[in-house]
């Protein structure tokens, strides 16, 4: 039986070079970076990694078509070439997706200026990104759309994250390995300002509830929609806010018959963009836009909201008879968008800034704001380079992974299953959501065969993955576990008796006792109903007419 233990050393008095709150997947990014330059690092979150926006997004990695309509050349130019980037180097993570753009007859978007928008943007985005899938998927969803109206449907190539919270964890993994120090449910209660400098945090552990003061060189403020809760218990004075939330809001419903492959792109039932998207064995769809200035936490879909995307689908689909009642559950998230006093929030840009604290008295300090998936890693480069690191000096580890992650996939997975006595599924499934931690789960898999026990009836993914997640990708809770590190609860299947039977296998093999197991069960099921949501107002879309 192995034994892991919550307790981490001490950070009191310790000096880093650069402090980074929050662990989303700017701020795990910008510590990688920072690390990896050879800067004595602290990464601190307050939740879990990925728990916030990260885990609340759409989930495609794309190079902002939608950008162009509103002229923003260099954000698109910076999000395809980090579109390409992940594509090459996290491809068990970021996979091509096809999209079809679908406009009805009263889009505000003429059929002309969208081909040239798409020649541009695949003009844009360069040669090698991949084959198109043919023209099966555009005739499914013609058989889909209302047969009354006539739709314009065009096609492109995007790529999507289906699990974000993995690609945090690849790179929190890096983090480490470079020597930064982590720090999950660990507060930043506020940045130490004297005499019109950063000079540390006050930090408190919630897990221990112990207090720490940390020094450090430079402060980045990476807490997305908190950083101006930050400022403010820094006593940090903004002339105006930095960040204007805007909720984002999701459903999850299962595949429907006909659905087709490839993502699709079209108009919500007020002509704002829309995504229906092949997601985890499921249909994703997303997402509104609302101003939320409340505690990001917190936030929730609103009833007008489902009902808005469930709508806007049957919009499109009319016949295919679905009911909030169908809605396996939806989630919000509150971007951290560039605060803008009056305006359409579409518009508001999603372009990353970095704001210097420097004439608000304390130097030293910068908060991050906006930013998307997508563009995490050049955000990162250049929030480094903003405070004295170079690229060439962040980038030495990445040439020599290129190899190793090659010959990962060329072999591992057949090697995997025959040496631990796995199906090829089950060994599959590591392989695509651990990469390069996949030995080390074979390894711990092969010692002992309860670890090679499904975490649920209903899932390949065993026991193993999850004792990996807390010996080496910081993981503390059975949420942090099966929420972000193995994220099987965001599957199809999942279910309270999935979560009490995944505690029941997880908990021998960390040495949880009976009273610990029940207390992370029972801790896991609330965060999991906090962050998932089934619609509490069940009413039936009607189905068109006859």
């Amino acid at each position: 039986m192995l034994r892991f233990s919550p307790t981490r050393q001490p950070l009191e008095g310790e000096h880093f070079h650069v402090i980074v709150i929050g662990g989303g997947i700017n701020g795990v990014a910008i510590a990688r970076e920072c690390a990896r330059a050879g800067r004595r690092t602290l990464l601190v979150e307050q939740q879990d990694f990925a728990a916030g926006t990260t885990s609340r997004a759409t989930r495609i990695i794309h190079g902002g078509l939608r950008y162009l309509e509103h002229g923003e050349m260099g954000l698109v130019r910076e999000s395809l070439r980090e579109r390409q980037h992940l594509l090459r180097e996290r491809p068990h993570l970021v996979h091509p997706l096809q999209f079809l753009l679908a406009l009805g007859p009263q889009s505000r978007r003429s059929a002309l200026t969208v081909r040239v928008g798409l020649w541009l943007y695949r003009r844009l985005a360069g040669s090698g990104f991949g084959a198109r899938q043919g023209e099966t998927d555009e005739h499914k969803l013609e058989r889909l759309l209302d047969s009354g109206v006539k739709w314009s449907i065009f096609s492109f190539e995007d790529a999507q994250c289906e699990f974000p919270e993995r690609l945090v964890a690849e790179w929190l993994g890096e983090t480490i390995a470079a020597g930064g120090v982590a720090r999950n449910h660990a507060q930043v209660l506020a940045v130490d300002v004297r005499h019109g400098r950063a000079a540390g945090v006050l930090l408190r552990d919630r897990l221990s509830g112990k207090e720490e003061r940390v020094e450090a060189t430079w402060i980045i403020n990476a807490t997305g929609p908190w950083a101006d809760r930050v400022c403010q218990r820094s006593h940090v004075n903004t002339k105006q806010p930095l960040i204007g939330g805007v909720r984002g809001s999701h459903i999850v419903l299962p595949r429907f018959a006909g659905a087709p492959d490839a993502a699709l792109y079209t108009e919500a039932v007020d002509g704002r963009p829309v995504f229906v998207i092949p997601w985890n064995d499921q249909v994703l769809v997303g997402t509104t836009e609302v101003a939320d200035h409340s505690d990001p936490s917190k936030t929730a879909p609103t009833p007008d909201e489902i009902d808005y995307l469930v709508n806007s689908l049957h919009k499109l689909f009319p016949r295919l008879k679905l009911s909030l009642a169908d809605i396996r559950y939806s989630f919000s998230g509150v971007r951290p968008l560039p605060f803008t006093p009056k305006g359409d929030l579409g518009a508001v840009s999603r372009k990353h800034y970095l704001h210097d604290h420097s004439d608000e008295g304390a130097t030293h300090m910068i908060s991050v704001i906006g930013g998307k998936l997508t563009t995490a890693g050049e955000l990162a480069r250049q929030c480094a380079a903003k405070i004295g690191i170079s690229q060439k000096a962040a980038a030495l580890t990445v040439l020599a992974q290129e190899d190793q992650l090659e010959l990962l996939f060329d072999r591992c997975v057949s090697e995997i299953a025959g040496a631990v006595g796995l199906n090829d599924d089950a060994a599959r499934g590591i392989v695509e959501w651990h990469g390069r931690r996949t030995p080390l789960i074979a390894r711990l898999a092969a010692k002992n065969p309860e670890f090679r026990t499904p975490l649920c009836a209903h899932t390949q993914h065993i026991v193993a993955e999850a004792v990996d997640a807390l010996a080496g990708e910081c993981a503390v809770t059975l949420g942090d576990i099966l929420l972000r590190r193995v994220p099987v609860a965001l599957g199809s299947c999942w279910s309270e008796a999935c979560s009490r039977e995944a505690a029941a296998r997880i908990a021998p093999a960390l040495g949880w006792d009976e009273r610990q197991a029940a207390a992370e069960l029972e801790a896991f099921e609330n965060e999991r109903a906090a962050f998932l949501h089934k619609p509490a107002r069940l009413a039936s879309l009607q189905p068109a007419a006859d």
